[in-house]
């Protein structure tokens, strides 16, 4: 039997013993908190660290893989040597690409990787460059969301584990498909959190998810240490594409270097030792460009960032929803000052906030494919009291009409899974906690956020029901129905004239933009492209003419307007 060297960063404890395969062994402890041990091991052995005179075996903070969840030992593993196939894979940057973000769990009716590849085919019909996959790190609980997540570097066992997730990442490498992690680094979830005990990993402030780690402290520096050397294991050791960075407002740094920047210099030398690039998408509500900007420049070099003041913008103007943080949003003048400009509050006054917000964006040196474009996200439907698509409340053609402003504007596009043949299917928040506390906590909590902003309690989906997650899961017999399979082609062919150089052109200066408020007319020119649309239910005359290229709808095209019905969008080629 081969040895193998344990270690555990654990300053906290006096004592820390090894356990593996029920046979326990004394470690040391070196002056930085680390502590290490050699002992014969198998290459799968279960393993897990004793501290102090606590008898429970607690699983490895770094753990590679957890095979029986996240409270119990955790097991060796190294990917096998001979598993890839992706060697002639040259990876691209995300920017000016499709992206399509999907929960592995809900994306199939089995809900694993494996099953994940039957579908890899399809989005490469539909023209999408990459796949983000909601967070795989091991969580408490067969199901949810995974932004629980409390051993960031094993790989969700019901999912596949970590072998599964090779193999998808292998196939998409296959098909040309470059993959993007979300990976969680600003909280840990509530079931299996055992990393206090090892050493400071939480700080002394909070986040709406939990305690804040603690990156900023006393004890920091092998706290970053971990969260870096977990960003590079997806994509050195899963040959991931760049990870998309949840919440990245919630990382509280008081540092010279912030951890971004970090990350961001750590990550391009990891893409220059591989030789392909490698991207950083946050999400971040802060609107403020630096995040964006290139570290040589005094930013922090994310290679992009979720930009929702484009999804408000575009969805209060289509829905007219104007409830909670969509309150400043609803306006054609709002859709069209956010496309020129990339935010919409931009040192301006938020009146959900109740401050002043945002800082502008330098749209001459910052192209808009550094922002990310997009109709709705996971957040955006699962975190509305039901779950509800719009596809659930709007009318095909006003679906249409996101889609072309979203996929037609100079922006890094993403879809939600299914959005783009309308899926019927909810996207609720599910959990599967196996605390019994935990378990009616969750169900409780959600229940009185939305009542308290005026939902019926007994309308709100009990996240701990199992029919709550089967119910989120697509339904792809409607793929080809109908109005389904009109949209998609719509989508498909809208992916596709992307390609065009004019609608390439990633500068905001190009873009250039016309309105009717009152009429309700809304006009994007890109070059010798136009993309005509009617937000309104009666006959407008846009003043704008060309060939037609694309269309939802039956316009009439004159000499000097195009008459668009209610509902409908077009794009010409003038």
């Amino acid at each position: 039997m081969p040895e193998h060297e344990f270690a555990v960063w654990a300053p906290k404890p006096d004592v820390v013993r090894l356990d593996v395969e029920g046979t326990l062994h004394p470690m040391e402890r070196a002056e930085d908190g680390w502590w290490r041990a050699v002992v014969d091991a198998s290459p799968d052995a279960r393993y897990g660290f004793v501290l102090d005179d606590n008898p429970k075996v607690l699983p490895d903070p770094r753990s590679p893989r957890q095979p029986e969840g996240v409270h119990e030992r955790s097991q060796l593993w190294q990917p096998p040597a001979d598993v890839w196939s992706d060697a002639d894979w040259k990876g691209r940057s995300i920017e000016g690409a499709v992206i399509y973000e999907l929960h592995i769990g809900t994306f199939t009716p089995d809900g694993t990787f494996d099953s994940a590849i039957d579908k890899l085919d399809y989005l490469v019909d539909l023209g999408v460059d990459f796949v983000e996959v909601m967070p795989v790190n091991a969580f408490g609980g067969t199901h949810g969301w995974g932004y629980d997540g409390v051993l960031w570097y094993a790989v969700h066992e019901p999912y596949g584990g970590p072998d599964g997730l090779i193999r998808l990442i292998d196939a998409c490498h296959r098909r040309g498909l470059g993959v993007l992690i979300d990976a969680v680094f600003n909280h840990l979830g509530p079931s299996g959190n055992y990393l206090p005990e090892f050493g400071p990993y939480l700080s002394s402030g909070s986040n709406p998810w939990g305690e804040s780690i603690n990156i900023a402290d006393a004890g920091a520096d092998q706290v970053r240490r971990y969260i870096l050397d977990c960003a590079l294991r997806w994509m050195r050791d899963f040959h991931a594409d760049g990870l998309r960075l949840d919440a990245v407002h919630a990382l509280v740094d008081t540092t010279a270097i912030h951890i971004l920047e970090e990350m961001s210099a750590e990550t391009d030398s990891l893409a220059g030792e591989l030789g392909r690039p490698l991207s950083l998408v946050a999400e971040s509500d802060l609107n403020d460009p630096r995040l964006i900007t290139p570290r040589d420049q005094g930013g922090l070099g994310m290679t992009a960032q979720w930009d929702d003041d484009i999804h408000h913008a575009i969805h209060t103007a289509v829905s007219g929803e104007r409830q909670g943080y969509y309150s400043d949003f609803g306006t054609l003048e709002a859709l069209a000052q956010t496309l020129r400009h990339g935010y919409f509050h931009a040192g301006t006054f938020s009146s959900f906030r109740q401050r002043r917000h945002g800082r502008p964006l330098d749209t001459a040196t910052i192209p808009a494919t550094r922002l990310l474009a997009y109709t709705l996200t996971h957040d955006q439907v699962g975190n509305r009291a039901i779950g509800d698509r719009p596809s659930q409340n709007l009318t095909t053609g006003q679906l249409a009409i996101k889609a072309a402003l979203a996929l037609g504007s100079p922006y890094t596009a993403m879809l939600f899974m299914g959005e783009e043949w309308a899926s019927s299917s909810p996207f609720q928040f599910f959990s599967s906690h196996p605390e019994p506390d935990l378990a009616r906590a969750t169900a409780e909590g959600r229940k009185k956020e939305f009542a308290d902003h005026g939902w019926d309690a007994d309308e709100i989906p009990d996240p701990q029901d199992p029919a709550t997650f089967e119910r989120s899961k697509l339904k792809w017999d409607e793929v080809d129905e109908g109005d389904h399979g009109r949209l998609r082609a719509f989508y498909r062919s809208l992916i596709a004239l992307r390609n065009e150089p004019d609608l390439a052109d990633p500068w905001l200066d190009h873009l250039h933009i016309d309105y009717d408020e009152d009429a309700r007319w809304f006009l994007m020119r890109r070059g010798a492209f136009a993309i005509a649309c009617n937000l309104g239910e009666k006959d407008v005359d846009v003043p704008v003419t060309g060939q037609s290229v694309l269309t939802w709808g039956e316009p009439h095209i004159g000499t000097e307007t195009t008459r668009l019905g209610g509902h409908s969008v077009t794009v010409l080629r003038t």
